[in-house]
């Protein structure tokens, strides 16, 4: 089975009527209990355990704004797109003039939370039957709130917090935002959890396995600088089932999917399509679409609308032999050249495209090529555990820098990359070169910036003291009846 989601038409009917939430037509990010299904005649049968749990693997899929505005607000890319004025919010996050007002920020909020809520429905009713293997179906819940909690607070730092309860219509009045060191500290009881109660292995593929939640711990971990425990934790993924793929070029193609470098992975398909006017209803890869080649014309891949553009700065951050560097940036110019192809250009052409996540022909889109594209996003893949747990041996207290070049060259052999034997902070800057290179285009660059402090070197217009997270949405704050600060410096 391609993917984590409504299987069955009973699903499709608990998820409409039970979530009336359809977060990117909504004005909260509050659940609103429908008359049609009374929430407390549910969890009856490990079946609605079941059906609820595939309702909250399903925000998983609107994460590919999360992937986009991480690449955008970056150093790796312009935010592109047909003008100045095609999709402002990518425009202003791009040059750094973000306001309360960005209705791309509003969707990330609403449907993370919608994401929360949905694993919150399912832990407020965690005991009201046993059944065997409930404890995995626990596991795997709280793995999604873990994981949809961690974006929230990458973006906005402090949140509304709610354990093992929905915020129902009308409760956002009275909660305040948490301390994002609360936010972390749920995070990582939930992960821990599920490191704690998931297989190695799932029959099912799309489901949360151990692996996949021990490398989001490591990473929650390192991004409060917790080197050691980072460390620790990310060893035991790297002992467990997974390996680099001996092709890198084969990771990104439809046969690579769920391979054996894949941690975790976010499954999409073609089998429902969507307009516009609710982006999160599609079960494709939306942001294949946005990243597409405009008006393209020639073999392999399908036209776009030439958003999230590679810079001649991340093209140029590959050393001379890296075999990544045409996988990851397509050189439009070059293949039309040798292809015979023919292209427009769009705002901010850079002449480069994200060749990891636009679309292929071939790609079985039944509906809308640019809403509903079947290409995974490669949320967790094994390279990005060994440069984690690179970092983390080599920033811990005390370091180990031996353990630290041996993953870090690991991923440099594969890419046909000579050893690195440096060690102290200029093994530490060489691994954080190596993450820009290795997953370029997978939504972590401004993330690593960031946490590591190096923002505002590297990014163009960045101010310290305000960027490091984005502004809360203007309408969240009127809708908790203003009892909210915002951000510093919004």
């Amino acid at each position: 089975m391609k993917k984590v989601k409504n299987n069955s038409q009973s699903a499709i009917f608990f998820i409409f009527f039970t979530f009336l939430w359809i977060t990117s037509c909504s004005d909260d990010f509050v659940d609103v209990d429908s008359e049609d299904e009374n929430s407390e005649d549910f969890f009856n049968t490990e079946a609605e355990y079941q059906d609820a749990l595939i309702g909250a693997y399903d925000l998983l899929q609107s994460t590919y704004i999360n992937v986009m505005l991480g690449e955008i607000a970056s150093d790796n890319t312009l935010a592109g797109g047909e003008s100045a004025t095609d999709v402002p919010g990518f425009q202003e996050i791009d040059d750094m003039t973000h306001t309360p007002v960005n209705q791309q920020l509003r969707d990330l909020w609403s449907w993370m939370f919608a994401g929360v809520n949905r694993a919150n429905y399912i832990m407020e009713f965690q005991d009201k039957i046993d059944f065997p293997g409930k404890e995995e179906v626990i596991g795997q819940t709280r793995f999604l709130r873990a994981y949809y909690y961690f974006e929230l607070v990458k973006f906005f730092g402090d949140v509304p917090l709610a354990i093992d309860k929905r915020i129902l219509f009308g409760e956002e009045t009275s909660i305040d935002r948490a301390p994002k060191e609360d936010i972390y500290a749920l995070i990582e009881e939930d992960l821990s959890f599920a490191a704690d109660n998931l297989p190695t292995t799932q029959a099912q593929t799309g489901r949360v396995t151990q692996g996949a939640a021990q490398a989001l711990l490591g990473k929650v971990y390192l991004y409060q600088d917790k080197f050691a425990e980072a460390a620790n934790v990310l060893d035991l993924v790297i002992a467990g089932p997974y390996d680099l793929v001996t092709d890198y070029e084969s990771i990104f193609e439809q046969e690579g999917e769920n391979n054996i470098e894949s941690v975790f992975e976010v499954q999409y398909s073609d089998e429902e399509g969507a307009g516009f006017v609710c982006l999160q209803c599609s079960e494709g890869n939306v942001a294949v679409g946005f990243n597409g080649i405009r008006n393209y014309s020639g073999p392999l891949f399908d036209s776009g609308f030439s958003f999230n553009v590679p810079t001649q700065e991340a093209f140029d951050a590959f050393e001379a032999g890296d075999i990544r560097r045409d996988v990851a940036i397509l050189d439009i110019d070059a293949w039309a050249a040798a292809q015979g192809a023919t292209f427009s250009t769009g705002f901010e052409h850079t002449g480069y495209y994200n060749r990891k996540y636009i679309a292929r022909q071939g790609d079985l889109n039944t509906g809308d090529a640019n809403l509903t594209n079947p290409n995974n996003y490669r949320a967790i893949r094994f390279a990005d555990v060994l440069l984690m747990a690179a970092e983390a041996h080599n920033r811990k207290s005390p370091s180990d820098d031996t353990q630290a070049q041996v993953y870090l060259n690991r991923v440099r052999t594969r890419a046909e990359l000579p050893d690195v034997t440096a060690t102290g902070t200029v093994l530490t800057d060489a691994i954080l070169q190596e993450r820009r290179v290795e997953l370029i285009g997978e939504g972590h660059r401004f993330f690593d910036l960031v946490r590591t402090g190096r923002a505002a070197q590297e990014i163009e217009g960045f101010t310290t003291g305000k960027h490091e997270v984005f502004p809360i949405p203007l309408i969240e704050i009127q809708l908790a009846g203003n009892r909210w600060q915002q951000n510093l410096g919004y």
